[in-house]
């Protein structure tokens, strides 16, 4: 597989990761019971850290992407074996 084909195929799997990880990192301020700045939204998160929500995307895509990865050398689940209506 081509050095790009690769990169491209695992940044696609950081940008789902980002949206499954996003969800599990955001408070809102209701929910942590933090005091709003005046005109901020109550639904707003309370304590945003990127740090944490790239480190969990990094982690998460480099597992998926090793798994797809290996199979794609391996042959665990081939389009043959999805084919359901043959």
């Amino acid at each position: 597989m081509n050095w790009k084909t690769v990169l491209a195929i695992y940044l696609l799997f950081w940008v789902m990761s980002a949206f499954l990880v996003l969800p599990f990192e955001a408070r809102a301020l209701r929910n942590a019971r933090a005091e709003p700045v005046p005109g901020q939204e109550p639904g707003a998160p309370a304590m945003f850290r990127p740090g944490r929500i790239i480190l969990w995307t990094t982690l998460l895509s480099t597992a998926l992407f090793g798994l797809f990865y290996a199979n794609y050398f391996e042959g665990w689940v081939t389009v043959d074996m999805l084919d359901v209506l043959h």
